[in-house]
């Protein structure tokens, strides 16, 4: 049976309970994380919780915890659980209020909350154990603080179900300009006349941890071009590869976007060569 942490206490994950006045639950007032493990060992913490104070501070919220005792926790949970390969949820809400009113309260404790979940593990390299994705494209619609990593999904959710309806399994937005925003779960890379191009961050987009690792391990180990800037519709359906990013994913290639292929419909050798990098060095990121 899954173990849970809720309010400094690990129980089994279905005896956890959570007050329905807990703001996460009637707002979506809190954040959250998800941190990859493999084998018992945690990817990037140090990355994720950067992540997780810069959304704590985006809606004014202290969860009272230092990075040392959060990654204790995520560490002992870990523990408390199967072996396995796992992602690690952690949520941290604004905690339960006597009245349902917009404004923050003066009162409150936040509600921290985390458990784990089974995720595959990653590709090779090799376009044989590649998770290979389909897509459509949509104009964004999600709210304007995409930086924040927000409980508040459910712009994202409406549009992964445009996806789902549609035969695909994810969705890569757009933004008015046609300029590529997102995915509905994850960044988005895209591989034109051998150079590797990703939206530059702002409001739009979340900085995602794996997103961070793919352009270090680039940076510092491959002789590939990077460009991070503005990334056009046209550029994308016309790319040589296209991959999403995503710390439960690290990097799966899309092979077909509105029911036609990208290039040869197989995944690309650039992708195999970010594959490979972070099978090597997954764990060099602190």
């Amino acid at each position: 049976m899954s173990v849970a942490y809720l309010n400094g206490q690990y129980m089994p994950l279905s005896e956890a309970r959570i007050s329905p006045m807990d703001r996460g639950f009637l707002f979506g007032d809190g954040v959250y994380e998800v941190i990859p493990s493999y084998g018992g060992q945690l990817v990037a913490t140090g990355y994720h919780l950067e992540r997780l104070k810069q959304s704590l501070e985006g809606i004014q919220l202290t969860c009272g915890h230092t990075d040392e005792a959060l990654t204790a926790l995520l560490e002992r949970l870990l523990s408390e659980n199967d072996p396995g390969n796992f992602g690690v949820y952690l949520q941290i809400t604004r905690g339960v209020s006597e009245k349902r009113q917009h404004a923050f309260p003066t009162e409150c404790q936040p509600t921290i909350f985390a458990f784990v979940f089974p995720i595959e593990q990653p590709s090779d390299g090799s376009p044989a154990t590649a998770n290979c994705y389909s897509a459509v494209t949509q104009r964004d619609q999600r709210w304007g603080r995409c930086h924040i990593k927000s409980t508040a999904l459910l712009g994202n959710v409406l549009h992964m179900m445009e996806a789902v309806d549609q035969g695909a399994k994810e969705v890569l937005l757009f933004n008015e300009r046609d300029e590529l925003t997102e995915a509905a779960a994850c960044n988005v890379f895209v591989v034109s006349n051998g150079v590797v191009m990703t939206p530059e961050l702002d409001h739009q987009k979340l900085p995602g941890v794996t997103r961070r690792q793919c352009l270090e391990f680039l940076e510092k180990y491959a002789d590939t071009p990077v460009f991070v800037g503005p990334i056009s519709k046209a550029t994308v359906l016309g790319a040589d590869e296209v991959w999403l990013s995503s710390s439960t994913k690290e990097l799966a290639p899309i092979t077909h976007i509105d029911g036609r292929p990208v290039a040869d419909g197989r995944p690309g050798p650039v992708w195999s060569l970010a594959q490979t990098l972070f099978n090597q060095h997954r764990f060099d990121s602190p």
